[in-house]
């Protein structure tokens, strides 16, 4: 398989588009978005790293000592974490095709709010109290790399502008194609290219937010002018700004898709709109899954457990037990049940 010369090409294979008919020609960057997502959940389930936080240092020693008053806040963010799950598996279940192609203007949302609730609630449990989301992403992407997360889920980027570097991700170096991933270099080369494209997009919005502001602005040091070209050096002053580019930051692309024009061009793409659902959930629920293990460490797993026994009504034996007895008590009790999980849980 030959390798990407230049990782900081951002068009997509225009030698493969050019023998494509102009329907499938506008179903590419729907099917692109689509093999992005397919390609993580592979990788959670078919990557030889760990999956799970049974051997994570930074599981173990995880601890919390939350007041009452505490544990009520953070018990509210996990139900709204489980209710836009609950949400989002109802469109899944309950949809046809057309219906899933259709719904896609809220399930790009439900997916990433729910993820980001479960994040949030992690976060309290380690003292971080925000609402804001640029924020928990940045904390995100510090936890990422002080290796809170498996290492299925370790990857990120960081760098500058035309100088991005891909890390714990080692075939992520290879050339994506428009095919669905059924092979682990296919996965990591598209979840690379999935990495580059956003970081790429960041630098741009902050480069964007840094020259329209005339404080922040760099401008040219003969005419005094905001320049319109910038130089190697000038992208390293912004990077700064820039963090890490993680799992995370590819999940709020499903945001900003979300609530641009372009979610149009997905509902009319021709593709396979039951299998992005089933991608999405499966991320949805192994995400939560591991949020919620980081909550049941730092609560104590009995007061976890009593907390997902006393579940409003909607949430009752439901995905939320069932994630807890598969994928939570596994990491105390010594349980063998498999990280890798369906959607179903």
């Amino acid at each position: 398989m030959k390798k990407v010369q230049d990782e900081n090409v951002i068009p997509l294979f225009q030698e493969e588009q050019k023998t494509q008919d102009s329907a499938w020609k506008k179903s590419i960057p729907a099917q692109v978005f689509l093999n992005y997502f397919f390609a993580i959940n592979y990788h959670i389930n078919h990557s030889s790293e760990e999956a799970g936080l049974k051997h994570q240092a930074f599981f173990r020693q995880h601890n919390a000592n939350l007041s009452e008053q505490e544990l009520q806040a953070l018990t509210k963010i996990l139900h709204n974490c489980w209710s836009t799950e609950y949400a989002l598996r109802a469109t899944a279940e309950l949809g046809d095709e057309m219906y899933l192609r259709n719904a896609l203007h809220w399930t790009f949302p439900q997916a990433y709010y729910s993820i980001f609730a479960g994040l949030q609630a992690f976060l309290y449990t380690l003292g971080v109290r925000t609402n804001h989301e640029a924020a928990i992403r940045r904390e995100a992407g510090r936890l990422v790399v002080k290796n809170a997360y498996p290492r299925t889920i370790g990857f990120y980027a960081a760098g500058a502008y035309n100088d991005f570097s891909i890390h714990r991700l080692p075939l992520a170096g290879y050339k994506a194609s428009l095919q669905i991933a059924g092979k682990e270099i296919e996965a990591q080369a598209q979840i690379g290219q999935f990495l580059r494209t956003t970081r790429k997009l960041t630098a741009n919005t902050i480069r964007q937010q840094v020259q329209s502001n005339p404080t922040t602005a760099i401008k040219s040091s003969k005419t005094g002018q905001v320049l319109d070209k910038w130089s190697t050096q000038h992208w390293q002053q912004i990077t700064w700004r820039m963090g890490y580019t993680t799992l995370f930051d590819l999940l709020s692309r499903l945001r900003i898709s979300s609530s641009q024009k372009e979610i149009d061009r997905f509902v009319e793409a021709d593709i396979d709109f039951r299998l992005f659902h089933e991608s999405l959930l499966a991320i949805v629920s192994y995400l939560n899954g591991i949020h919620e293990s980081y909550v049941a460490q730092a609560l104590g797993l009995e007061k976890y457990q009593k907390m997902v026994a006393e579940l409003p009504e909607h949430l009752q034996h439901s995905f939320v037990e069932a994630r807890l007895h598969q994928q939570v008590e596994p990491n105390f009790d010594g349980g063998t049940q498999p990280m890798h999980l369906s959607a179903a849980a």
